[in-house]
């Protein structure tokens, strides 16, 4: 009972401070003995009690204790980006198992695991000499085939030149045959002036039988002159018959030529299967023969490769993207890789995409990335991160600032100590961060995170924030 007194004491002394009119201040003291405390003395507080009913805090007071205390910044202006993650394992973006194409012996081994290869690149020897002796065989059968091109053609020059000959002998034996017609005409002339002049007795009858006998003589002349003809023809058609046959020769020469040729680049091609070549530059990553063991070519998909090479300068990493965010995924979309191995993010683009979702209705995405280091192996473990949306700049709240009330969103400012609700048009959302489109400058005090009973005017209290 002896609390009583003293907070009553302590209202009066501060009743100034409420603003309340000043009174004396009254203090009861405390009771010599507390077993005399009866019913006079919570009379007497009831009293006291009674005297503090103008105490009570003024209309201002109770307002600065109705106002809601709360949280308040303006809004960031920042950079929004949308990304997929996605888990992924980073490949070579070429590996090769390497085989033999023929059965061999393995003469030399030039390179082992890990070993860096250039292109074209030899890597193993393989021997097969039965291969060589066959190749031999084959160059001898073109050569060969060389030399019957040669006589065939030799063949040819001199049938060529027969034909010559006989075209030569053809008009020579025109050239008789026109002189011969020459005389058979010149002697005809001569025979009919002498059997004119022998009709009319000027000349003797004998020399009409000399000029007859010329004529007969001239025109059996003519007749050998044109069968010479004929047969100089004749010649020339078998000469140009025997220039064919030397042509069909030569060609059936170059012909075989060309078949042993064609056989000896199938044995040669055979032989450079026994060099095993490294298809670009990369790094050998698997070996599996050694020098003397018998290899032959692959017969089952299980089959072990004598080597495998992979592709070290650029790798690639294949994700699966969600079909919700497959839209926004297309070759040239920019993103990031990140390595559990590795402490930096490697920037990459996306390369290619298979464009259809798969049974797992997500899309197979694959990006490139540049490993000039050789840092970046295959088999590693990795993240892709691929930008599907971004807002530079844009005026970005925590999701707790928003109120949404069906399909208008809104939220809360404070001006002159009071909370204004403030339409929102919004955007992008990114974790707990949502982009403002439109309804705000960016000079507003939003509140952070208003209850459910926060009313439009209603009074509330936050601290001050610095101004822009």
């Amino acid at each position: 009972m002896n609390r009583v007194p003293s907070l009553i004491s302590f209202c009066c002394r501060n009743n100034s401070r409420v603003g309340l009119v000043p009174r004396p201040t009254l203090r009861i003291g405390i009771l010599p003995q507390r077993k005399l405390i009866g019913i006079a003395g919570l009379a007497v507080a009831a009293a006291a009690l009674g005297s503090l009913a103008g105490c009570h805090p003024s209309t201002s007071l109770e307002a600065e204790q109705a106002a809601v205390p709360v949280a308040a910044a303006r809004p960031a202006r920042k950079t929004l980006r949308l990304e997929s993650v996605q888990p992924g394992q980073i490949e070579a973006f070429e590996q090769t198992p390497l085989f033999a194409k023929l059965p061999a012996y393995v003469e030399k081994l030039h390179v082992d695991i890990g070993d860096r290869v250039e292109a074209g690149q030899i890597l193993v020897d393989l021997f097969l000499p039965e291969l060589r002796d066959e190749l031999r065989q084959k160059e001898a059968a073109v050569a060969q085939a060389q030399a019957e091109i040669e006589l065939a053609a030799a063949a040819v020059r001199a049938a060529e030149a027969a034909v010559a000959t006989a075209q030569a002998n053809v008009r020579l034996m025109e050239a008789g045959n026109i002189r011969a017609e020459a005389d058979v005409t010149r002697w005809q002339s001569q025979y009919a002036r002498i059997s004119q002049l022998v009709a009319g007795g000027s000349l003797d009858r004998k020399l009409e039988d000399e000029t007859r006998d010329s004529l007969k003589a001239a025109e059996a002349a003519r007749g050998e002159a044109l069968a010479k003809v004929e047969a100089a023809k004749a010649t020339a058609v078998q000469s140009q018959a025997d220039l064919a046959k030397a042509k069909a020769a030569e060609a059936v020469a170059r012909a075989r030529t060309g078949n042993t040729k064609a056989d000896r680049s199938r044995v040669k091609a055979l032989l450079r299967y026994t060099k095993i070549r490294a298809p670009y530059a990369g790094v050998v990553t698997e070996r599996n023969v050694n020098r003397g063991d018998f290899v032959q070519p692959a017969s089952t998909m299980t089959a072990r490769p004598l080597l495998s090479v992979a592709r070290a300068d650029i790798v690639r990493i294949f994700v699966d993207v969600p079909e919700m965010e497959s839209p926004w995924v297309e070759a040239g979309r920019s993103g990031y890789v990140s390595v559990q191995a590795l402490p930096d993010r490697i920037v990459g683009k996306v390369a290619r995409t298979s464009w259809a979702l798969g049974a797992n209705r997500t899309l197979r995405t694959e990006l490139d990335l540049a490993n000039s280091d050789g840092l970046l192996r295959p088999g590693m473990y990795a993240t892709a991160h691929i930008v599907l949306q971004e807002r530079p700049d844009a005026w970005v709240l925590p999701l707790s600032a928003i109120v949404r009330e069906g399909k208008q969103a809104f939220c809360w400012t404070v001006q002159d100590g009071r909370a204004v609700r403030a339409p929102l048009s919004l955007g992008l959302q990114v974790g707990n961060e949502v982009e403002v489109v439109s309804g705000l400058k960016g000079e507003e005090a939003v509140i952070q995170a208003p209850g459910q009973s926060l009313q439009d005017g209603q009074a509330v209290a936050a601290p001050p924030l610095e101004s822009r």
